[in-house]
């Protein structure tokens, strides 16, 4: 799983006009939520958090949060929830929840089928049915993606499941096997 670090400051200032004056500032304002602890207030530099951010666009990462003022240090945490401007796409604020490294957790991965299937070169249509799995391991053992050969498939009807997916060993797949994801027809 893709790994990025993104710097913060502990945020000291609350309510609708300072969360203005700090964004007018380039300044986005987040919060770093931790299943049952009292969350932490958090402030990012606006230009850098959106180039981190955009780095990561539609992809599991883990972000090793660097905050300044705390007594951590560094957290561990996903991105739970982005708001933006909807008329300028500006970020507004900015959701983190804190993870375990060590305890498995399940994530949606895409899936990218490779190669041309010979039915298709034979006259057949190739159609994706799934373009997603879900998996479930230790967030660093999850792959970024789940790349499917297709070049054997042939005409016919001719398929691969979920279970034809080849995944890490110490990853378990949450989906039904017999499924089938991509056929030629």
């Amino acid at each position: 799983m893709l790994q990025v670090q993104v710097n913060s400051t502990v945020r000291t200032v609350f309510g609708k006009g300072p969360m203005r004056q700090l964004r007018m500032r380039d300044i986005t304002p987040g919060n770093m939520y931790s299943g049952g602890k009292t969350p932490v207030s958090l402030q990012f530099n606006t230009a850098q958090l959106y180039k981190d951010l955009l780095s990561i666009q539609g992809r599991n990462a883990v972000i090793t949060l660097q905050i300044e003022g705390d007594d951590a240090g560094e957290r561990h945490v996903l991105v739970q929830e982005i708001q933006k401007d909807s008329v300028t796409g500006d970020l507004i604020h900015i959701d983190f929840f804190e993870i375990d490294l060590q305890e498995a957790a399940t994530f949606t991965v895409p899936v990218k089928y490779v190669g041309t299937a010979k039915g298709v070169d034979l006259g057949g249509e190739l159609h994706i049915f799934k373009t997603n799995v879900r998996l479930k391991g230790r967030p660093l053992d999850i792959p970024d993606l789940v790349e499917v050969d297709i070049t054997h498939l042939e005409q016919g009807g001719q398929g691969l499941a979920y279970s034809d997916f080849s995944i890490p060993p110490n990853v378990e797949m949450m989906e039904k096997g017999n499924v089938t994801c991509v056929a030629v027809l």
